[in-house]
């Protein structure tokens, strides 16, 4: 079943396109990895989606529902089934427990189903036992996993990163993206990570989507995009031939 459909969507600040005329489809459960450089349109377009700004032209359709559409309640539901983890998380002056039930709060839950999945969230990215700790006291690592369990808790639908691992050190990476694999793969959540690292995608994209300059030059499967990709700026993006 298609999650997620994007049709003909541009982006444009000012007299320039940071996305253009891009179009895809993502069925659910599956794990989409964006790669480019630096500029492509990785973070605008994951923005785009998850309604943190509007598109200039396009249309993207969630779920059977097209967002550029919707009342203003049902944009406020697709939201919530949508969770964004950002490359450089907020998190709040206080405790941990308190940061994952941040977005809980506002989901009329009881006390005892928000201190559930909370239990869970930081179970899941190996943070049991941090629940008064201060968030502001972590590491940049156990910080990006604070982040990660706090939409993790809200049971997201669709699950947005935008280099969520870019800044941390190998044992962190190593374990988010555990994290990932089993969200995507028990809960068939449906993942679209942004990632500069190569390998990051080929370890845990399903199908991959070659961005440069605003534009999807390519996608297919990963095996297909690393190994036969049919586009030759893909191929010297992979190779390391085209340099930014």
């Amino acid at each position: 079943m298609t999650l997620l459909k994007v049709n003909n969507l541009s982006k444009k600040y000012a007299e320039k396109y940071a996305i253009k005329d891009i179009s895809f489809e993502i069925e659910q459960g599956e794990f989409f990895t964006l790669i480019g450089p630096s500029g492509a349109g990785k973070t605008t377009l994951l923005r785009l989606i998850d309604l943190l700004e509007p598109p200039t032209s396009g249309q993207i359709e969630y779920n059977g529902w097209s967002l550029q559409t919707l009342p203003k309640k049902k944009i406020v539901h697709a939201r919530r089934e949508m969770g964004f983890v950002f490359q450089n998380p907020v998190v709040f002056s206080s405790t941990v427990k308190a940061n994952v039930a941040y977005g809980l709060n506002f989901r009329k839950l009881s006390t005892d189903e928000i201190d559930e999945r909370v239990q869970s969230a930081l179970d899941m990215v190996g943070l049991r036992g941090f629940e008064e700790r201060k968030a502001l006291t972590l590491s940049g690592g156990e910080i990006q996993r604070v982040a990660l369990a706090r939409t993790l808790a809200t049971e997201p639908n669709l699950l947005l990163l935008d280099e969520a691992t870019a800044d941390l050190d190998p044992t962190n990476v190593a374990l988010i993206e555990k994290v990932l694999k089993k969200f995507n793969k028990e809960k068939e959540v449906t993942i679209v990570m942004a990632t500069h690292n190569f390998f990051q995608a080929k370890r845990l994209g399903d199908s991959v989507g070659f961005l440069m300059e605003g534009e999807m030059i390519e996608i297919g499967t990963t095996d297909q995009i690393f190994n036969n990709p049919s586009d030759k700026r893909t191929e010297a993006f992979i190779s390391g031939e085209m340099i930014y």
